[in-house]
C-alpha cells in the first residue's frame, strides 16, 4: 500500500494536487481512498461529489473521506473527554461550559490521523492520498506522536502510582474525583494509536510532496519546511510547482510574471535538487471535477510514475557508532545539538526533535558532531 501526503503553504493548491493525483491512481486501477486532515475540507469541492463521514466512491476506484470529528472523538477519546467533562462540572462549571472546555486543542486533525492508520490496516486500499493541513500546522501535527511518546512513556507509569497512593486526598483537597483505571487505559490507547500512524507515516511505503507556487516567499517557506519534515523522519519524494505561466506572454504585464517564476524556478530546481521538480501551468480555469483533475494529473505527472516506491535511505540512520540525520537546506547557525541522558535533542530552526538513543549509543558519550553536504553526522566514543 503506498500513502502520498501533501502539504505547502496556504492557498498554493496542494488539494487540488492531491485530488489529480489520487484521481490518476484511480484511472490507473488502484484502488484510492483520499482523505483529508484540513478542517477547511474541501477535498469534496475539488471533485465535486458530496461530502462524507465514510469511504464513498466519488468515482470508479475513488473513495472520499472527510472524518466526522465529533463521532470519532467519542470513539478514541471518549472515557477521557467525559472524565475531564464530570471534572468540571464537580467544580460548579454548567454541562455546556464543560463540554467546551474538554475538546481537545487540534482534535480534528489528530483524529483525520487515527482514521487514517484505521483505513490503512483494513488492506482495502493500494494508494491513501491524504491532503495535508498548511505547512505549519502540518509540522506541529507529524511532531505530535513522537513528543506525546516521551511525555507518556515517562509520565504515566508514575502518574498511575500517584493517583493510587493519592486519590482520597485528591478527592478531600481538590474537590474532584481522581481518574479511575479506565481513563487512563483510553489515554495509553491514543497513544498507542498515534505511535501506529508514526509508524504508518514514516515507513518505507510513504513520502511527502510539498506544493509550492513560484514565488519567493513560498518558497523561503517551502525550503524551511523540507528541513523540518526531515528532522521529524519524514521523508520528501517530490516538489510540485503549481500555477506556472506559460513562456511568451502576449503583454508586458504577464511576461514579467513569466520573468519572475522563471527566476524562482531556477531556485527552486538548484535548492531541491535531487528532487524532482514537477510543475502545473497556470490553467486557464478551475480544475473541478473528475475530468478536469485527471487533466491536471497527466500534466503533473506526464511520464514519472507518481505511485513508485521512494528510493533513497530514511532521512535518520543508527550505526554501530554514528547517528546521521539528513537535514536539507539547513544552516549550522540553524543547528543545535544537545544530550540529555539517553536522549539526543536536535533544534533545526524554530523545530526540535527530542530522539531516544538505542541502548548501544545511550551509554556512550558523544564524540564529534558536524553539519556536512546536508548530512548531521554524531559520533560516539567507542
Amino acid at each position: 500500500m503506498r500513502v502520498l501526503l501533501f502539504t505547502g503553504k496556504g492557498g498554493v493548491g496542494k488539494t487540488t494536487a492531491a485530488a489529480a493525483t489520487a484521481t490518476l491512481a484511480a484511472r490507473r486501477g488502484l484502488k484510492t481512498l483520499v482523505v483529508s486532515t484540513d478542517t477547511a475540507h474541501s477535498l469534496a469541492d475539488a471533485l465535486a461529489v458530496p461530502p462524507s463521514d465514510e469511504p464513498v466512491e466519488a468515482a470508479p476506484g475513488l473513495y472520499l473521506q472527510q472524518v466526522d470529528t465529533q463521532r470519532s472523538l467519542e470513539r478514541h477519546w471518549g472515557e477521557l473527554q467525559d472524565y475531564a467533562r464530570a471534572a468540571f462540572h464537580e467544580l460548579g462549571l454548567d454541562e455546556i461550559t464543560s463540554e467546551e472546555v474538554t475538546v481537545l486543542p487540534g482534535a480534528e486533525e489528530i483524529i483525520a490521523l487515527l482514521e487514517l492508520r484505521e483505513q490503512a490496516r483494513t488492506g482495502r486500499w493500494d494508494v491513501i492520498v491524504v491532503d495535508c493541513a498548511p505547512t505549519a500546522e502540518t509540522l506541529r501535527l507529524l511532531a505530535l506522536p513522537e513528543a506525546l511518546d516521551w511525555h507518556v512513556s515517562r509520565l504515566l507509569p508514575v502518574g498511575r502510582r500517584l493517583l493510587k497512593a493519592l486519590g482520597p486526598l485528591v478527592r478531600h483537597v481538590a474537590k474532584v474525583s481522581a481518574p479511575e483505571e479506565s481513563v487512563l487505559s483510553a489515554g495509553e490507547r491514543l497513544h498507542r494509536g498515534l505511535m501506529a500512524v508514526r509508524e504508518l507515516l514514516t515507513g518505507d511505503n510513504t513520502s511527502v510532496r510539498l506544493v509550492l507556487t513560484p514565488e519567493a516567499v513560498v518558497v523561503a517557506e517551502a525550503r524551511r519546511t523540507l528541513t523540518s519534515l526531515s528532522l521529524y523522519g519524514y521523508r520528501v519524494d517530490a516538489v510540485i510547482a503549481n500555477r506556472v505561466f506559460p513562456a511568451g506572454g502576449a503583454d508586458e504585464w504577464r511576461s514579467r510574471w513569466v520573468e519572475a517564476q522563471t527566476r524562482q524556478l531556477a531556485d527552486v530546481h538548484a535548492s531541491f535538487a535531487p528532487l524532482p521538480i514537477l510543475t502545473v501551468p497556470y490553467l486557464p480555469a478551475e480544475p473541478v471535477g473528475i475530468d478536469a483533475l485527471a487533466e491536471v494529473g497527466d500534466a503533473l505527472y506526464g511520464e514519472h510514475d507518481p505511485f513508485a516506491t521512494p528510493t533513497g535511505e530514511p532521512p535518520m540512520r543508527i550505526g554501530a557508532d554514528e547517528l546521521t540525520l539528513w537535514l536539507p537546506l539547513a544552516d549550522k547557525s540553524d543547528i543545535d545539538l544537545a544530550r540529555k541522558r539517553d536522549e539526543l535533542i536536535v533544534t533545526a530552526g524554530s523545530y526540535r526533535r527530542v530522539i531516544a538513543l538505542p541502548a548501544a549509543l545511550a551509554r556512550r558519550t558523544v564524540a564529534s558532531a558536524a553539519l556536512q553536504d546536508g548530512h548531521l553526522r554524531v559520533t560516539f566514543e567507542i
